[in-house]
């Protein structure tokens, strides 16, 4: 059994701000080539509106064309009850209901307050469990946001005691513009899984300013054992001003084996995934394994 869990993010969160839309089937091929390499849980799109994310709007396209790939978790995005009744017509295995930790990114992001987004969530869990569909509680922008600046740890521990007790099955806690720094990730993952107990918890990171490995380092040192990455680290939040694309990862794989820390992923599949990946986008990849890496597959 692996240490860790890596959930890649790359068809959605890697590929939602780029602006040449890619095609379903594209889309399919970077999940089947992450599945070869033995990814379990991807994110594969979002529910998002269409005019607001256009990149997203062949979502329910791209989980049919998934349906046959066996032995997978797909997670959808969603911001509010709207995305919800689109998605539940899908086979998807868990949605990722995303809030945020200040009030400003939360309008930028889903266009309401965090009470009205908290409201919606509570009346989406009991259909939820209904459908067999687990909930994930992400919350955006925990450790500093573009708009209003560093991020009280408070804000962050009140929205996980809520959405604990609202009936979430898993939270994320996202560092949206890659601001944490490695004491800002112990110190809070360490009090947000001493209060979530058995509620897993996963670790979002963005690579903006070269601390991706050292925060998910951080994180795996507070006990974190899911980290949600992006192969070849594409990526970026359309509403974050300036937020660069997430940990790649390739990178967090590369790290964590060299460690010892088992992900069960096979590193050279992984690194053709990366590939396509970064073929995809039109952004420069943040993976830097890949670009000094000579031998495929090698941990020498």
């Amino acid at each position: 059994m692996p240490d860790v869990q890596i959930i890649d993010v790359s068809p959605r969160d890697g590929l939602q701000n780029e602006q040449v839309i890619v095609s379903s089937e594209k889309k399919r091929m970077l999940i089947e080539m992450l599945v070869k390499s033995n990814i379990r849980k991807i994110e594969a799109t979002s529910f998002v509106h269409p005019l607001k994310v256009p990149q997203m709007a062949d979502a329910e396209q791209v989980l049919k064309l998934c349906e046959e790939l066996s032995e997978i978790e797909l997670v959808a995005l969603i911001p509010n009850l709207k995305g919800f009744q689109r998605a539940k017509q899908t086979k998807i295995s868990e949605i990722n209901w995303v809030t945020a930790a200040t009030e400003t990114f939360n309008y930028k992001n889903i266009g309401m307050s965090i009470e009205d987004n908290f409201a919606q969530f509570k009346q989406l869990v009991q259909e939820s469990r209904t459908l067999n569909i687990t909930i994930c509680f992400s919350i955006a922008v925990s450790f500093g946001c573009p708009y209003e600046g560093k991020v009280s740890p408070v804000k962050v521990i009140s929205l996980v005691e809520r959405a604990i007790e609202a009936g979430a099955n898993r939270i994320g806690i996202a560092d949206t513009i890659g601001i944490a720094t490695p004491k800002q990730v112990k110190e809070l993952l360490t009090e947000v899984l001493h209060i979530a107990k058995s509620i897993p918890i996963a670790i979002h990171l963005h690579d903006t300013r070269g601390m991706g490995l050292a925060n998910a380092y951080a994180a795996l040192e507070a006990g974190v054992k899911i980290f949600e990455t992006s192969a070849s680290g594409i990526g970026g939040c359309p509403f974050a001003p300036g937020a660069a694309g997430n940990l790649a990862t390739e990178d967090l794989v590369y790290m964590f084996e060299r460690m010892g820390v088992k992900t069960g992923i096979d590193f050279e599949k992984l690194l053709d995934a990366a590939d396509f990946a970064a073929s995809l986008t039109s952004n420069r990849s943040l993976g830097r394994i890949r670009q000094v890496e000579k031998k495929r597959g090698s941990f020498g």
